[in-house]
């Protein structure tokens, strides 16, 4: 099977195209053809060898943790899907991502496409989507009473976010720059804060929840705008924990748990029309399309998710 791969760490030109075996399922696997997969920043930080002390893997690595595509084979013990199924995962971290033909998931990672989304759309969903609910409801414990800042609205995370946020009643504001306002408002946010224009922690004050995606100054201004008792939850780096203490607030750094009973829970919202995934840009199944969406993630200034069409229906 075709295949995008690194063969050492490095910048985007270390990414070539090789033919690898096609993986065959373990007895509670799928093997799953791909039709679209998605890039993040876990995929280019990888590649530098950033992540290599956290995620050692022996090359040739193939990058990428969000798939959609049709269920090609079945191992012996998975009775929850059959061949032909269309399904979306997040599967678990190995040296076998998603740039490729083919790849294998655990049956309980693994959810159902709703009908009225298709493979592009499908393959937003479970890396951002699932950071996003996880954040949102299993840590910050999100409800209608609350308030609620999710920074880089327009992002992956930040756009799932701002939807799942809306759809628990809660009161939502994020950031974004002055082109994305308007954007940020269709998909429900009560308040745009333009950072080219404001600064978020001089308006907003006694705040239940922040979703910091940034890190650094932006993570470290959230904590002010917190009210006593309230939480941060970071994506990108461990908050600073003294001053969190001081200020009465909790701070949390969270990573993804994939997990497919959710997944199936946000493609419910899907199909009820209270969740849509946002394609920002799609790039073809090709070395050179391959870097240059990792080349526009490494901007920090992409809207929606950036695809990577495998399979053209």
């Amino acid at each position: 099977m075709k295949a995008i791969v690194i063969n050492q760490y490095g910048d985007k030109e270390e990414l070539t195209e090789e033919e690898l075996a096609k993986p065959e399922p373990e007895a509670d696997e799928v093997l799953i053809e791909e039709h679209a997969a998605a890039v993040n920043p876990i995929d280019w930080k990888l590649r530098y060898g950033y992540l290599k002390e956290k995620l050692s893997f022996d090359f040739p690595i193939v990058l990428g943790w969000d798939v959609s595509g049709t269920v090609a084979e079945v191992g012996k013990d998975v009775s929850a899907f059959e061949k032909g199924d269309r399904v979306f995962v997040r599967p678990e971290l190995t040296n076998r991502g998603a740039y490729a033909e083919y790849t294998t998931a655990r049956e309980d990672l693994v959810a159902r496409m709703p009908d009225n989304i298709d493979f592009k759309e499908a393959a937003a969903v479970p890396l951002a989507g699932l950071t996003a609910y996880q954040c949102l409801v299993n840590v910050g414990e999100l409800d209608s009473d609350r308030k609620v800042l999710i920074h880089a609205g327009a992002g992956g995370v930040g756009s799932f976010g701002i939807q799942i946020a809306k759809s628990l009643g809660a009161y939502v504001a994020t950031t974004g720059s002055t082109k994305n306002v308007e954007f940020l408002k269709s998909l429900g946010a009560d308040e745009v804060i333009d950072y080219t224009k404001d600064d978020f922690s001089q308006i907003l004050e006694d705040y239940d929840l922040v979703i910091d995606t940034l890190g650094g100054e932006i993570q470290d201004k959230s904590l002010n705008i917190l009210k006593e008792g309230g939480m941060l939850v970071s994506i990108v780096e461990e908050p600073d924990h003294k001053k969190a203490n001081e200020l009465g607030v909790t701070a949390k750094l969270h990573w993804l748990i994939p997990d497919g009973e959710e997944l199936a829970e946000l493609a419910e919202m899907m199909e009820n029309e209270t969740l849509k995934p946002v394609v920002g840009s799609v790039f073809p199944f090709s070395v050179q399309g391959v870097k240059d969406a990792h080349e526009l993630s490494e901007t920090h200034h992409a809207r929606g998710k950036i695809i990577i069409e495998i399979r053209y229906l």
